[in-house]
């Protein structure tokens, strides 16, 4: 999915995890990110995924609170597929409040509660 120039990367840990009843009787798993991503300051997200542990969907809203003092928003959504033993490579998009759209590539790994990429520029 990752389409243009590489801008950055980031490095999330999360800070809770929420499941919900989802559809046909699946759970949707709910997850608090927040760490760095270049460019991008400090990062706060909220993931929601849909799927099993071999892959689904997600969608994500999410504040960064940038190196100036500034924040964006962005809104996105995107695929997981499992990757081996509790990870999970993901790939998205997200639209930011600025007006850019970006997209990201990155794995999750649940047993270090961790979920680290690389953000591209989109067109």
């Amino acid at each position: 999915m990752a389409s243009g120039k590489q801008i950055g990367e980031f490095s999330f840990k999360f800070t809770t995890f929420i499941n919900s009843p989802g559809a046909a009787g699946g759970v949707l798993r709910q997850v608090t990110w927040e760490g760095p991503a270049t460019g991008f300051g400090a990062v706060f997200s909220t993931v929601t995924y849909d799927g099993g542990a071999k892959g689904g969907t997600f969608s994500e809203c999410g504040t960064a609170f940038m190196d100036n003092g500034d924040f964006l928003h962005g809104i996105g959504q995107g695929t997981y597929e499992g990757k081996g033993k509790h990870r999970w490579h993901t790939a998205g998009f997200m639209q930011l409040s600025d007006g850019r759209r970006m997209s990201s590539e990155g794995e999750i790994d649940l047993a270090e509660r961790s979920w680290k990429g690389k953000l591209f520029e989109m067109n």
